[in-house]
């Protein structure tokens, strides 16, 4: 029998016994057919390729991220992450479905890419309620269930409206998980539950929700587990107190490795791939970092076609010059090569210097005139006018005296926050936080519903001078501004609003860095090297004005997240978050 690839003298990984094999490895028609020695005259190949004593693994495997976290489109992204071995992603569709509902899920499932991406259905559309934040789409039981036939929706996206799940039997999400109990009785549903412990915790995963990719602890860990819950471990919480304890427990079956969020200007050099080496820097063995990032995740998904290298099962492929370095030579899909570092050294992601980006803005103009790809309007999603000093004026409940204000503490390694406290001024009705060595935050809401904005203050590791702004602020995507005063604020949040959305830097008046993403306000489809250059420069801008954390963009983008601890902001106010109510920005005042 003739089959199209025979890839010869390899060390293959074997899933089963978590091991590698001395074999050869026979593909017909993209899949896995016979892996051993004992073959000669039983087999040919059109193709043999000698592997030369190097590692075979299966593709890597990414089951809980965004592809908006990257601000590019799934064909960029997809184009990206070969290098780094990935075959298969599952992703989250909800910023996208934040800002276009369901269309924007359609038309990213209609992209064409060269790994397999499937997706979850967008369970919190919005994260919290419209009583909290206003968005572009919504996404109740009716669209789920539209979304249900597509083959390549696998999952439900993770649920993160705690509240609404275990206090409230008819509420929107209630009403989609019996819907997915009903139509899809085996279908993963994905969660949301940072600092969620206890009886809460146990009506989380009561109600269905048995999988969770947020920031863990060890006490976390061990709860969670021991209640049946599927842990996605983010590099965030891959801490030696973590990995040891999953080491240390044999609970490979119970975990596996997700990014969550890779910036663009972070996915040229590393994906998954760069998880899978951490973790065997870790303690944790090369078998079980190969297991943990292709078997587990794609049992957890019910992909049971992938993950394996065994007959019948898709050759999807990495082949290692090195296991523990983590060196690839070449990646493989569907029994094809995608990637070979021989042929691709020296024509992969060119260095660009941002001098070289200055004509961004007619690129982007010549994207939207194109007839194919998306609609005109995922071009102009931006419905506001330039901002002047009158829309950050804050004005207080009382003419003149001091205010107790409540102010969001930024800390260094975590994308949570905690809340405190800043006594500040009121002169003439106005509250004068430029005094206090704070920043003013501002949500302006941006969809043209309700033109509402709310203003809080921030403390902590943020930027000592100047503005940064975003419409890329999880998971509304209203335009954010943060300053040191408010002629920065504005320069930032008008350059945002010319480019049609996206990331701006300013300082003296001057924009020291901008990245466009005018698709939604969130993502852009020129090249990822355009993009990630442009998002180094806002990186180091935001560095330059002091904001001291190990990921500044997401740190800040954060800030408006309803649903992550502990105090945050949108266009409706400052959330609670664990008590999911709106609280003013004042606590108590003494006029004089």
């Amino acid at each position: 029998m003739e089959v199209e690839l025979i890839v010869k003298n390899i060390k293959v990984y074997n899933s089963y016994f978590k091991k590698f094999i001395n074999a050869d490895v026979a593909i017909m028609d993209g899949k896995f057919i016979y892996i051993g020695k004992e073959y000669e005259g039983k087999l040919s190949a059109k193709e043999v390729v000698d592997g030369h004593g190097n590692y075979m693994i299966p593709g890597l495997i990414d089951i809980h991220m965004h592809i908006e976290s990257s601000m590019t489109i799934p064909s960029e992204f997809s184009k990206a992450v070969i290098p780094h071995g990935v075959t298969t992603v599952v992703a989250d569709p909800h910023e996208i479905a934040n800002v276009f509902g369901v269309e924007g899920i359609m038309a990213f499932i209609s992209e064409e890419e060269k790994i397999d991406i499937f997706y979850g259905i967008p369970s919190s559309v919005p994260s919290t309620s419209k009583e909290f934040e206003t968005t572009g789409g919504f996404i109740s039981d009716k669209e789920v269930g539209e979304l249900l036939v597509y083959p390549k929706v696998i999952c439900l996206g993770e649920v993160m409206n705690f509240k609404d799940l275990i206090e409230e039997d008819d509420s929107n999400i209630n009403r989609i998980i019996n819907l997915i109990k009903r139509e899809k009785h085996n279908f993963p549903i994905e969660g949301h539950c940072p600092k969620i412990e206890g009886l809460d915790l146990a009506m989380y995963i009561y109600r269905g929700v048995d999988g969770d990719h947020t920031q863990q602890s060890l006490k976390s860990i061990e709860e969670k587990i021991s209640n049946g819950m599927f842990l996605e471990m983010q590099e965030k919480s891959m801490s030696e107190e973590n990995m040891n304890y999953l080491r240390d427990n044999n609970l490979y079956e119970h975990f596996c490795l997700v990014t969550d969020d890779v910036m663009a200007d972070k996915l040229t050099s590393g994906h998954l791939n760069k998880l899978v080496k951490k973790a065997m820097d870790m303690g944790i063995s090369e078998e079980n970092a190969i297991y943990v990032s292709t078997y587990t995740p794609a049992r957890r998904m019910g992909l049971l076609d992938r993950g394996v290298i065994a007959p019948g099962k898709m050759a999807d492929f990495i082949l290692l010059e090195d296991v523990k370095e983590f060196k690839i030579h070449s990646v493989y899909k569907n029994g094809k090569v995608i990637y070979n570092k021989e042929e691709c050294e020296g024509n992969g992601y060119s260095q660009i210097n941002s001098k070289e980006v200055i004509n961004i803005k007619e690129t982007i103009k010549v994207k939207e005139n194109k007839k194919e790809g998306f609609p005109r309007k995922f071009y102009n999603s931006i419905k506001l006018n330039s901002l002047n000093e009158e829309d950050f004026k804050v004005e207080t409940p009382i003419l003149n005296g001091e205010l107790i204000c409540r102010t969001m503490n930024v800390e260094q390694d975590t994308t949570f926050t905690e809340e405190g406290e800043v006594i500040i001024k009121a002169l003439n009705g106005e509250l004068q936080w430029e005094t206090k060595g704070c920043a003013l935050i501002v949500v302006f809401e941006r969809y043209g519903k309700t033109k509402g904005k709310a203003f809080g203050i921030v403390d902590g590791n943020i930027i000592k001078e100047g503005a940064v702004a975003t419409t890329w602020a999880h998971d509304h995507h209203n335009l954010m501004v943060m300053g040191r005063n408010v002629k920065d604020m504005i320069a930032a949040a008008n350059e945002v609003i010319n480019c049609k959305g996206g990331y701006a830097v300013a300082n003296k008046g001057h924009i020291l860095g901008s990245a466009p993403l005018p698709i939604g306000g969130i993502v852009s489809d020129v090249p990822i090297e355009v993009l990630g250059a442009q998002l180094k420069e806002i990186r180091k801008a935001m560095k330059k004005l002091g904001y001291d954390h190990k990921n500044e963009i997401m740190s800040f983008s954060t800030l408006s997240l309803p649903v992550s601890p502990a105090l945050k902001i949108t266009d409706k106010g400052l959330i609670d978050v664990k008590k999911q109510e709106i609280v003013s920005l004042f606590k108590e005042s003494s006029e004089r």
